[in-house]
């Protein structure tokens, strides 16, 4: 396994680059590594997996029921949903069907709710049914006052989205593909073979895959193309402390509009709500502040959605970027002339999709000629559940009896054990900052935003970077991913 953060980039021709390890690429890593004949590298600019959209959104796996009906991104949401929910069991990836209320809160949306119900049938979604608005309070008791109704559809789910694109890219890196991280790609030729001038020297590919997200219409014109142009489109959340969490059982939607999906609350498998997205479209394709005057507008719905909601403290703000392009389908297309393929426009249904898409592009690269040779199935990985379903390590008798690491808390918020820090230094993927550690972890996600477990936290990830050296393991063994 290679994974590299620095130094010169091996001088070998790869049979395919994949650039951009978000959700989507490092989906496609993995479903590529499923072809041992093939040399593949996924290039980042960042330092870690899943940096950019792909790390804020709103953690929700979709059944498809709204998309579009027959476009790319309908069906590949639809064949998504179920196989990611089948890799999600296989791995131990955290996921809830806790289902959706569509709520309608006038006359005009009440009538959009049979319309919504027949595109969901379109998309192959047969499972949504009309509740009338004493159902609706039933099911949701804390819901704001003026329901008329809604639409309820019982397999929508949540989703952890850190550990799924760290799984996908952790059984990828563990089948031979090379991750190359803080890799940026400044210019892009092709001469019967691709050539990447990149911010650590040159590599070099005979098929390319682009799959930079935000930066994806960049990538693009490098090749001589100008299909598409992507524009930011903000979204600002507020996550609530997990105290909220028995205030909502299922995702509250809004009538969506052409914008999205509008502003949600959802519960989180970590046990936290969140409230959100705004859509704002920006020209920076690094404005991932916040805002005060979004997030008042954001409490402001909230008051109207779920009144009590409002009280609850703030764990955190955060917000995600995603890559609108103006139309209503992904923006996935083959150069076969190039042994190329655009992976462009993915929004927020490429969590849900990303295994479909993966599968979709696999087969645009053969049609460029690429021979895939035989299938062999990846070695299977088991990633840390950091779900709130499941009893977390600290609360097992039977880890803690085999290891005392896991009954020692460093984040008592979380109750994240030294164990389990140990064990994500230890990973094929390492984490190097605060943050990629959060993510692995949650330590220092709570309440206390690392108040009080920081500096601990803080000398486990330095310690454990001092010992991995520039190889970039961890100090304490095989990890469990």
């Amino acid at each position: 396994m290679t994974v590299t953060r620095e130094g010169p980039l091996p001088g070998r021709t790869y049979d395919v680059v994949i650039v951009g390890a978000g959700v989507v690429g490092c989906a496609l890593a993995r479903e590529l590594a499923r072809r041992p004949r093939l040399s593949v590298a996924l290039v980042e600019a960042q330092d870690d997996v899943g940096q950019g959209t792909s790390k804020a959104n709103t953690a929700i796996l979709h059944t498809g029921f709204d998309a579009a009906p027959g476009t790319l991104e309908a069906r590949l949401v639809r064949e998504g949903h179920h196989r990611l929910g089948a890799y999600a069991t296989e791995t131990g990836i955290p996921v809830e069907r806790v289902g959706a209320l569509l709520v309608a809160w006038d006359e005009e949306q009440l009538a959009a709710l049979p319309r919504l119900a027949g595109k969901a049938e379109r998309n192959g979604y047969g499972e949504t049914s009309l509740l009338g608005s004493g159902e609706v309070y039933a099911r949701e008791p804390r819901l704001g006052p003026g329901a008329l109704g809604a639409l309820h559809v019982p397999g929508e789910s949540i989703v952890c989205p850190w550990t799924t694109t760290l799984a996908y890219a952790t059984q990828a890196v563990r089948a031979g593909v090379d991750l190359h991280l803080n890799t940026a790609v400044a210019r892009a030729t092709w001469q019967v073979g691709h050539h990447l001038a990149t911010s650590r020297g040159t590599l070099r590919a005979r098929r390319l895959v682009n799959a930079a997200g935000l930066h994806a219409d960049t990538v693009d014109r490098l090749l001589g193309h100008e299909d598409f142009t992507v524009t930011p489109r903000r979204g600002q959340l507020l996550v609530y402390d997990r105290l909220a969490r028995p205030l909502v059982r299922h995702i509250l939607l809004p009538v969506p509009t052409a914008l999205g999906k509008g502003v949600l609350v959802a519960p989180t498998v970590h046990g936290n709500v969140l409230l959100g997205p705004t859509a704002e479209d920006l020209d920076d394709k690094r404005a991932t502040g916040s805002t005060a005057e979004a997030l008042a507008g954001l409490r402001d719905k909230g008051r109207r959605i779920l009144p009590d909601l409002l009280d609850e403290e703030v764990t955190a703000v955060y917000a995600g970027l995603r890559a609108a392009t103006g139309q209503e389908d992904y923006r996935i297309t083959a150069h076969p002339e190039q042994g190329y393929v655009t992976v462009g426009g993915i929004r927020s249904t490429g969590l849900t999709a990303s295994m479909a898409i993966a599968a979709h592009v696999t087969g645009l690269l053969a049609g460029t000629g690429l021979d895939l040779g035989p299938v062999r199935e990846p070695d299977p990985v088991t990633m840390p559940d950091l779900g709130e379903v499941l009893p977390r390590p600290c609360q097992r008798p039977d880890l803690i009896a085999a290891d005392p690491e896991y009954g020692a808390l460093v984040c008592h918020c979380e109750r994240v054990s030294r164990g389990e820090i140990r064990d994500a230094l230890a990973a094929p993927i390492p984490p190097r900052t605060l943050e990629a550690l959060r993510r692995r972890t949650r330590a220092g996600a709570g309440r206390c935003q690392g108040f009080y477990c920081g500096a601990a936290v803080r000398d486990l990830l330095e310690q454990g970077l001092a010992e991995a050296g520039p190889a970039g393991r961890g100090p304490w063994g095989k990890g469990r991913p």
